[in-house]
């Protein structure tokens, strides 16, 4: 009887859902773990079946500064940003586009996902420009300096028509995180940023985040104070008071930009908890953290 009651609290979330466009973003530190990614591909599989369309976008900094140092690199990141000279774009290059696509890929073929693996520079599905030198403040010290973060990109411009072609013919894209710019000059450009703006593009109705973490903490070194539901301006405010600090900052920036350009809601929870995805979108407590551009009292009663 448990399971059926599950089905039956499932329901108008499947309904709700149907036909709808989620972008999910996953970190490296999914990708490189083989339990969760299988877990994850199952979830993409049952929600496929159920027809809704997903476009998964990945990043790979621990991959990248793995092989980065194993070629003798010292990877540099600034606020979590990460320094890319021609060296370290070529590991990029090579990680994201590569090992990690063609990994993730592989975990949706064995649970009967077709998927489709690009990048950015795909379809000229994203434009960017070379980042010029930036002030950049550290949180710790209140010191300002003038960061070059080499061959990063700054998204200029979206074309989301291959891969609204490919979701409508029931394929799911799992896109790394590179662009072109003007001149067809490969760039390596945020995950969570290539994100936000496909979400945006997509007219998605979830931008869903999957981390190493449970969701947004209010003390990250306690899972129990998980937020589960919070507004926009609400998690502007915890930034402010450096309750939300180091890499999580730019993380939840470009998902606020999201809900601001559009997209319905923003999720952010464990991609390393087993079936996470599906218990966050299917059951009426769901299990990470609902960011709402408005009010979240108006979601009351419904989960994410």
């Amino acid at each position: 009887m448990k399971d059926v009651r599950l089905l039956k609290e499932a329901l108008p979330y499947l309904r709700r859902h149907r036909r709808q466009t989620m972008v999910i973003k996953l970190g490296g530190e999914i990708a490189a773990n083989a339990e969760a990614l299988d877990s994850l591909a199952q979830d993409v599989s049952l929600l496929t079946h159920v027809n809704i369309r997903i476009v998964l976008v990945h990043g790979g900094g621990p991959q990248a500064t793995s092989l980065s140092r194993k070629l003798g690199l010292e990877p540099k990141l600034v606020q979590g940003r990460r320094v890319t000279d021609a060296d370290t774009l070529a590991v990029a290059k090579m990680v994201f586009a590569g090992t990690i696509n063609v990994d993730i890929l592989s975990a949706l073929r064995r649970h009967g996902v077709r998927a489709v693996g690009l990048s950015g520079v795909d379809g000229d599905i994203l434009q960017a420009t070379k980042r010029p030198p930036t002030e950049m403040r550290d949180d710790t010290t209140g010191e300002t300096t003038m960061v070059d973060f080499g061959h990063v990109g700054d998204v200029t411009d979206v074309d989301p028509s291959l891969l609204s072609l490919l979701v409508e013919n029931g394929y799911v894209s799992v896109l790394s995180s590179l662009a072109g710019d003007e001149d067809g000059s490969p760039l390596n450009v945020n995950a969570d940023t290539v994100a936000s703006v496909l979400a945006r593009g997509l007219g998605a109705s979830k931008l869903i985040t999957l981390t190493g973490v449970p969701g947004l903490l209010r003390d990250k070194d306690d899972p129990s104070s998980l937020i589960s539901k919070v507004t926009a301006a609400e998690v502007r405010e915890l930034i402010a008071s450096g309750v939300i600090v180091g890499g999580m900052v730019p993380k939840l920036t470009t998902m606020i930009e999201a809900l601001e350009g559009g997209v319905g809601e923003a999720v952010i929870l464990s991609g390393l908890e087993e079936s996470s995805l599906l218990l966050e979108l299917f059951t009426d407590r769901g299990v990470g953290t609902l960011i709402a551009a408005d009010d979240p009292a108006a979601a009351e009663g419904e989960g994410a």
